[in-house]
């Protein structure tokens, strides 16, 4: 059997359709499981066990004809048995009807849902991975969304070990903190990023009273002015910069506690255990984090993250 899956969206957005992924898997364990992407997203399957292939489009461009005339030519030469998609555009459900796939699952609120075999509801006020998760009815299957995990390749286990090794951090383990910047967020006016001064009044608070734990800056892409800045008076903090998605996960597998906003590296943390605090601005906590005793979410009382108070993290740092 081979399975298609559409999953619009950032790497986010993927790690969380894991679980589905890995149900499909476990209910067709011989199945060959392919997903179509973005390209941003796609360096988040060097952690899913369940995935065969993983193709690219860009959902969110203006594609035009010739575009969509090459995909549907891809997804005819691999002859698919069913599809599923997390996208809610007619063009979608257009897309896999034209390209002959027998089994077509999609969410009843989509724009093309005519074009599907089946539908299933889209429950919006719950966690993402379960709303996701639903899809799976489409093929006469019925169970609760399972975890998230992540499949870990060995050479980043190892990578990691070695970073902490670099660090001097093997001994004593270590605190990681995320800051949260995201162009793209901002770019549609979501501002995910805790302000600099906010989280050096935490940091203070951290090395007052636990000096002999390490504090690490989690450095991507997009954090180099965030890090400069808070490096600025606080130079014993460390820095770590994990090249790919399967090193960042391994490096937050061996912290500690995972202090972050909401960000594909919270859901990372989530995924491999990792004790976490997560603060939100814009976004809906229970939408996006699991009810579970790893994880805690610092919601902003105005929807604005910087108005949540050092003081509302600290606490959650030091309960108990």
């Amino acid at each position: 059997m081979r399975i298609l899956a559409l999953v619009p969206g950032g790497i986010g957005d993927q790690i969380l359709f894991f679980p589905t992924l890995d149900d499909l898997k476990r209910y067709y364990p011989e199945s060959d499981i392919d997903v179509i992407v973005e390209p941003r997203a796609k360096g988040a399957y060097r952690v899913s066990g369940s995935v065969n292939e993983v193709l690219t489009f860009d959902f969110k461009d203006r594609n035009g004809p010739a575009d969509f005339g090459n995909l549907l030519g891809i997804i005819r030469d691999r002859e698919y048995d069913a599809a599923l998609t997390l996208g809610r555009r007619w063009s979608t459900g257009l897309l896999l009807w034209m390209s002959g796939i027998p089994t077509r699952i999609g969410y009843s609120a989509n724009a093309g849902k005519l074009f599907f075999t089946s539908t299933v509801p889209l429950t919006t006020q719950q966690y993402a991975a379960c709303m996701y998760h639903d899809l799976i009815r489409g093929f006469g299957l019925d169970s609760p969304c399972p975890e998230l995990s992540l499949s870990l390749p060995k050479p980043d286990i190892d990578w990691a070990e070695a970073e902490q090794k670099r660090l001097g951090i093997t001994e004593t383990g270590y605190i990681l903190i995320h800051g949260g910047s995201s162009q793209l967020a901002q770019s549609k006016g979501i501002d995910k990023i805790y302000p600099v001064q906010q989280w050096q009044r935490i940091i203070d608070d951290i090395q007052q009273k636990q000096p002999q734990l390490p504090i690490v800056l989690l450095k991507g892409p997009e954090d180099a002015k965030l890090i400069a800045t808070m490096m600025q008076s606080r130079s014993d903090l460390k820095v770590t910069s994990p090249a790919d998605i399967g090193k960042l996960a391994a490096m937050i597998a061996g912290a500690n506690l995972m202090l972050c906003t909401d960000s594909a590296p919270m859901h990372l943390a989530v995924a491999v255990g990792t004790y976490t605090i997560a603060l939100f601005g814009p976004t809906d906590a229970k939408k996006l984090l699991p009810e579970s005793d790893k994880c805690v979410a610092v919601q902003s009382p105005t929807g604005a993250i910087k108005d949540i108070k050092p003081e509302a993290v600290l606490e959650q740092i030091w309960r108990g």
